[in-house]
């Protein structure tokens, strides 16, 4: 069931919608990670100020220079880890449009979906943003305790959150949050996988990017999947 709906939506990918969600995706993501770290290095700059004193040494100018180069490489080496799960959860908002052009190819006989209000859209987005995050930056600390298995945490940890958001988000449109959830827990496991292999390509570069497209496509396929496979019992 996983492996048809990801080569239905693989084959669907040269699809015009599929590029517009991506390049939104892509600049939106961009911009709010420039956005943030320029913010970040201009507070830290204004908080050091332009002359500082420490102890035995005085007064000094270059701390200045130094806290806002220091913290503008930081952040370019976290924006590059956090450019995955930034993208796949603001790729998240537009899923709606992946979805569409997926049942417009794939199920066309099917009534047209309610689309998420544009607010809870906005709210499920931020939410998931958080969410990704924060669970990111805590799993660093793992991945510096068990280094080895750093790539198997980090695909089963995105793998679940992936999965479990992207499955909802493409289920609601049809069967509402409700029945959503619990279709989603019922069919955990699947999801589950699903996520993971969504996961393993975020670690390749560039590809990391078609991937959050994909996933919503392959995500909208399984939950039509799942739909059939229960009602035939």
């Amino acid at each position: 069931m996983i492996l048809n709906a990801f080569f239905a939506a693989l084959g669907q990918l040269p699809d015009p919608r599929f590029r517009r969600v991506l390049l939104l995706g892509v600049a939106l993501t961009l911009a709010l990670l420039i956005a943030v770290s320029a913010g970040f290095v201009w507070l830290l700059s204004g908080l050091v100020g332009d002359q500082t004193t420490l102890p035995f040494i005085g007064d000094v100018r270059w701390l200045n220079d130094l806290v806002g180069w220091g913290s503008a490489f930081l952040l370019a080496i976290l924006s590059v880890f956090l450019m995955v799960p930034v993208a796949s959860a603001i790729t998240s908002m537009f899923l709606d449009t992946v979805a569409q052009a997926v049942e417009d190819e794939h199920y066309p006989h099917l009534p047209k979906a309610s689309a998420v209000p544009i607010g809870d859209a906005i709210r499920d987005t931020v939410n998931f943003l958080g969410v990704l995050i924060g669970a990111n930056l805590l799993a660093l600390i793992l991945y510096l305790i068990f280094a080895p298995a750093a790539p198997l945490i980090f695909w089963g940890l995105n793998g679940f959150l992936l999965g479990r958001e992207y499955f909802m988000l493409a289920a609601m449109r049809r069967v509402g949050r409700t029945e959503a959830k619990d279709l989603r827990s019922r069919h955990m496991a699947t999801i589950w996988t699903a996520g993971v292999l969504m996961a393993i390509p975020l670690s390749v570069p560039l590809l990391n990017l078609v991937i959050p497209i994909l996933g919503a496509a392959t995500f909208t396929h399984l939950f039509h999947l799942t739909q059939l496979k229960e009602r035939r019992g």
